[in-house]
């Protein structure tokens, strides 16, 4: 049986996207703001935010959200929607493609539903639990690479503020990868794992509302979701893992040492 939020979150975050799209490319101030990414809010996130919010709410009216800009909204506890309304702010502002509309409901504290819409490059994700990960519509999967040395990593510092940490962390599995390459929007860098486009994304520190459709995602796709000690993935701060699971144990070893 499809998930019956499939269908609607689709609908509301290519709403979304179009709108961003109405922006993108047109607010020249917005290029400022590439040198504090991590501080930046362009104000769209906030009329995007404002927009799924009311969409959901008038949808589902008794359903708890959680959102970047706006925080909590209580009601059923066991109906959580998750939501980035503009993952990748900064490439947002700098005038790259790469930003996305994340959306996730979570039932019972685990990811039931979600998607992942990047507008600019015109890539829909979309996975509901026990029904498997599509891109556009059609059915995506993990890579079947199982040799790390011949993986390709994604990465970002989430909400790590210690460089020392990061740059500890990224030498250290830079040696034992083929590759390492950073997009600046975890929406895209966890559904390029489900893909098969990485191996795997590890980040510090990253929210939930950054990942949580991301979740789903990559499992869906045949993938793993866990801490950097192969705890299962909770919806708070945390470190973690992506992958297509046949490298997973092998990165951990690596994260664990650095």
């Amino acid at each position: 049986m499809k998930n019956e939020f499939i269908d609607f979150m689709s609908q509301i975050a290519g709403d979304a996207g179009k709108e961003l799209l109405d922006y993108f490319r047109k607010d020249q101030g917005l290029i400022s703001m590439r040198s504090t990414a991590k501080e930046a809010a362009t104000g769209y996130d906030l009329i995007i935010d404002k927009f799924l919010i009311g969409e959901i709410r008038r949808r589902y009216p008794g359903h708890s959200l959680l959102t970047e800009e706006s925080g909590r909204f209580k009601g059923d506890p066991e109906m959580l929607w998750v939501i980035d309304s503009l993952d990748g702010t900064g490439n947002f502002a700098n005038q790259n493609p790469l930003f996305s509309v994340c959306i996730a409901l979570l039932r019972k504290g685990i990811p039931d539903a979600g998607v992942v819409y990047a507008p600019a490059i015109g890539e829909l994700y979309s996975a509901s639990r026990g029904e498997g990960a599509r891109l556009n519509g059609k059915r995506i999967s993990v890579s079947d690479v199982e040799d790390l040395r011949e993986s390709y990593s994604l990465y970002c510092e989430g909400g790590d503020t210690d460089r020392e940490r990061t740059g500890g962390i990224l030498t250290g599995v830079y040696r034992e990868v083929k590759d390492i390459r950073k997009l600046g929007t975890a929406g895209l860098e966890t559904a390029w794992v489900a893909s098969g486009r990485s191996e795997t994304y590890f980040t510090t520190r990253i929210d939930p509302w950054d990942v949580a459709p991301g979740v789903i995602l990559v499992k869906e796709a045949g993938g793993r979701v866990s801490d950097f000690y192969g705890k299962e993935w909770e919806c708070k701060r945390s470190d973690l893992l992506f992958s297509n699971s046949t490298v997973h144990s092998r990165m951990l070893e690596v994260l664990k040492q650095n």
